[in-house]
């Protein structure tokens, strides 16, 4: 069984994660870009992207160059926006056929997780996703503990 890390971030909370468990299990990783960048300014992202998030908008992405028929599991990271995976998140899911492949999906946020998981099942009704993580930071400082993090990515 071979796993691969795909993720995406905005200020690189999700990433430090997707880092940790590279780290940890040594698997391969991929980062999801937007073709078109997000603006770094916070608040006008707010503004921008609010009543797309709710429209389920999708995004352009780039290619991830990788053949995922080589993967049967899928360790899928995303931050949360209104309550949900992001737009890069999405659209990978939906450009993608992962029939059969196992996903476990960890999403980084600041406060509730929403219906971020339920979604990714909505997006990869052909997959299994399970072992699902959900990590909280405040701003940039972790409030998921280590040890519970270490345990999780252990269980991977």
């Amino acid at each position: 069984m071979k796993s691969i890390i795909i993720y995406y971030s905005y200020g690189g909370n999700t990433r430090i994660i997707a880092e940790a468990i590279h780290e940890q299990k040594g698997y391969d990783m991929v980062e999801i870009k937007p073709v078109i960048p997000y603006t770094n300014d916070y608040q006008k992202l707010v503004d921008e992207e609010e009543n797309k998030m709710h429209q389920e908008e999708m995004v352009e992405i780039e290619p991830i160059n990788i053949n995922l028929s080589d993967y049967d599991t899928i360790i899928l990271g995303t931050p949360v926006w209104w309550y949900t995976m992001t737009p890069p998140v999405r659209s990978f899911l939906k450009n993608n056929d992962l029939t059969d492949k196992t996903i476990i999906p960890f999403a980084t946020n600041g406060g509730w997780l929403g219906r971020a998981f339920d979604d990714i099942k909505k997006y990869a009704p052909n997959s299994k996703v399970e072992n699902a993580m959900n990590i909280k930071f405040n701003e940039h400082t972790l409030e998921t503990s280590h040890s519970i993090i270490n345990n999780w990515i252990s269980s991977l």
